[in-house]
């Protein structure tokens, strides 16, 4: 029986030495940066036994426009099974930019109950600099079925009304994610439709601040950054473009040892089209 995770991450030797374990399933979280204006391609090449996880294509909402919402328990608990993940598994969820979608996806299984996951600290190209072996990936189109079943923990996550009715709150704080230049609106949106600017009275920690060659930094390390925003038992609300992001930071200051977090899964993708929402620019 492997051990529980006693961390969010685990660096590459980890996952190299428990490879083949049976209660392990590595799961590939790629996506494109929607920032990026390179036509970015990846090769099939990753890490043995991995299964690619739809984040955009299965694991999301699909009765939405907003890029990315959370699915429904239930059609979650679905396609964890088709894959073939059962309750008792054990996930190590990486991609192919370091960590960036794998932050979303240890969110997802967290609000979902499946406290046993953690992120590839680094991600494949940690992988391939530590010169680790690669394979082509091909999931299976049938896996054996699990028997997932979610566990829905609402507490970490948030819509644009408890937003609304949070931002006055001085024991709350909305921490965004984005660049510095798409929080003051100095930069356009990459979603054309959306409006500039960022949630009243939140801050920005833009999500490259907590990472270091693709790595999250040294715990002491983020406990300093997130220190400079006074957030001592505080409520943390992490926001982002379209909550992918958020999830960085997130991660980041659980490491620190913060609580009381959870996530607007809408984000500016949503906030920067509703109508009548106060806007700080």
């Amino acid at each position: 029986m492997m051990k529980e995770f006693i961390s969010p991450i685990v660096s590459v030797y980890w996952l190299a030495e428990h490879l083949d374990h049976p209660d392990l399933i590595i799961l590939d979280a790629t996506i494109k940066k929607v920032v990026n204006n390179k036509n970015e391609t990846y090769s099939d090449l990753g890490i043995k036994n991995t299964r690619f996880f739809d984040l955009k294509g299965v694991f999301s909402e699909k009765n939405t426009d907003i890029p990315n919402t959370l699915p429904s328990p239930e059609a979650f608990s679905q396609a964890c099974r088709a894959l073939g993940i059962s309750s008792h598994h054990k996930i190590v969820v990486y991609d192919k930019l370091g960590i960036y979608s794998s932050a979303r996806v240890w969110w997802m299984f967290t609000i979902m109950g499946h406290k046993n996951v953690a992120i590839l600290d680094g991600g494949l190209p940690a992988w391939k600099n530590a010169g680790l072996p690669c394979e082509a990936i091909t999931t299976p189109v049938s896996e054996t079925p699990g028997n997932f079943e979610a566990v829905y923990n609402p507490d970490l996550i948030v819509n644009a009304k408890t937003v609304l009715g949070e931002i006055q709150n001085e024991n709350t704080l909305v921490l965004d994610a984005r660049s510095p230049g798409r929080f003051k609106a100095e930069e356009p949106e990459p979603r054309k439709s959306l409006k500039g600017g960022h949630i009243p009275n939140s801050m920005n920690l833009h999500y490259t601040k907590v990472l270091r060659d693709g790595k999250m930094r040294p715990t002491e390390e983020l406990r300093e950054i997130l220190a400079d925003f006074n957030i001592e038992n505080k409520k943390l609300i992490f926001t982002c473009g379209s909550g992918i992001t958020a999830c960085i930071i997130m991660l980041a200051a659980q490491l620190a040892g913060y609580q009381n977090m959870s996530v607007y899964d809408g984000s500016w993708s949503e906030w920067g089209q509703l109508d009548g929402v106060p806007i700080t620019c």
